[in-house]
């Protein structure tokens, strides 16, 4: 046998155990699990941070002031040192629309060792505490909620014991370049993170999803939220990781009706999405690096190339294998391109979007390596895994 064919057996291989054996990461019907309307509805304050957001606030905060929950609920958002003048225009959309009450603070800059949205999502809790909630929604200023999102939440929340009970977004999928990577996105986020996993009682898996966090304000004093994760690069991840550290049970799956109106139109603006964080998720260790590059080069590159080089004299044997690898990767992209309504035939083109990630990954370390610090929403940070989560 030629090294190509025993290279494209090894990702045929690989191929089988993630399909088999990694959770079934890439089923989508991890739904809200089952919930029942509580008797006495608990009392709820939604924390949003907001930086420079006045784009988008017209599009997403109409829908949480609208929220349709029998208790008493309260909006508070955090306007995190906007240029744009996003404080005023939320409290200009709340005289306009009504609904629950809104108050707009206004933290200052954060101190050493904080990131800005860490630290607005502070502020945010210190003003809800004053309330005395039950739960803490976090969501983020570019996520708009269907009118009984807020219900649903805490009603599977209050049914299933859960400390935690996140949704990830529908994310938008417009332009040809959301079309092509937006969907992966998710797709990757749930094979590093199953679903299935995060939801177990005893799992080590933990993650969330920052649009949408609905967190028991007792579990977040016990596990020190935001505190303990103020230097976070994955802040949702790092929430669900201090959760489950302190003894909580935590929830994650797709959500059908809670959606990010954030665009990404050019690639460009994706690139800076994904480079900006994923250096981090390999905690800037080089050799971890080095793995994910031959991983993915292993599992998404190596299929197609089989198949081009059995055009070119590769052998029969080779192209039948690498056939088969990539037809099992297209499958298992299905099920999401359904959830986001695109065409089937994106799956044959999951190769050319894992090639974009893995260029994005090896961007993101030459960044932290040259020095420049990380950049959000304007503001720069001196340490290059002191940012959060855009959204």
């Amino acid at each position: 046998m030629s090294a190509l064919l025993w290279i494209t057996v090894a990702s045929l291989a690989a191929w089988c155990w993630l399909l088999l054996c990694q959770g079934f990461f890439w089923r989508t019907d991890v739904r809200l699990p089952p919930r029942r309307e509580p008797d006495a509805w608990p009392p709820v304050c939604v924390v949003v941070p907001a930086r420079d957001e006045a784009a988008v606030l017209p599009s997403s905060l109409p829908s949480l002031l609208a929220q349709d929950y029998p208790g008493r609920a309260e909006v508070f958002l955090v306007d995190d040192g906007s240029t744009d003048g996003t404080g005023d225009l939320a409290r200009e959309l709340s005289r306009r629309h009504g609904g629950l009450p809104l108050t707009v603070g206004s933290p200052g800059e954060p101190p050493a060792g904080w990131t800005g949205k860490l630290w607005a999502v502070r502020h945010g809790i210190g003003l809800a505490r004053a309330r005395d909630p039950e739960f803490l929604l976090l969501t983020d200023a570019d996520i708009a909620h269907a009118p009984d999102s807020l219900r649903t939440l805490v009603s599977a929340a209050r049914a299933g014991g859960f400390d935690v009970v996140s949704q990830m977004a529908r994310l938008r999928v417009e332009s040809a370049w959301e079309r092509l990577v937006v969907p992966a996105f998710v797709y990757f986020f749930a094979q590093l993170y199953p679903f299935r996993w995060i939801g177990r009682r005893g799992s080590r898996t933990a993650a969330a999803a920052g649009g949408c966090v609905l967190l028991r304000a007792d579990m977040a004093e016990r596990a020190r939220i935001p505190d303990a994760i103020r230097h976070a690069v994955i802040d949702d991840v790092a929430l669900a990781r201090a959760v489950k550290g302190a003894g909580g049970h935590v929830w994650l799956g797709l959500a059908d009706r809670v959606d990010s109106v954030r665009p990404y139109p050019r690639l460009h603006d994706l690139w800076r999405m994904v480079s900006r964080s994923a250096y981090a998720q390999l905690r800037h260790n080089p050799l971890l690096l080095l793995g994910t590059v031959a991983g993915l080069a292993l599992v998404y590159l190596v299929p197609p190339a089989a198949v081009v080089a059995s055009a070119a004299g590769g052998g029969t044997a080779t192209a039948v294998v690498g056939g088969v690898a990539w037809a099992v990767m297209a499958g298992t992209y299905v099920p999401m391109l359904r959830h986001y309504r695109q065409p089937l035939w994106l799956a044959a083109l999951l190769p050319f979007t894992a090639s974009l990630y893995l260029l994005m990954t090896v961007d993101s370390a030459v960044q932290h390596y040259r020095g420049r610090g990380a950049a959000w929403k304007g503001r720069t940070y001196a340490r290059p895994d002191a940012v959060p989560d855009e959204g």
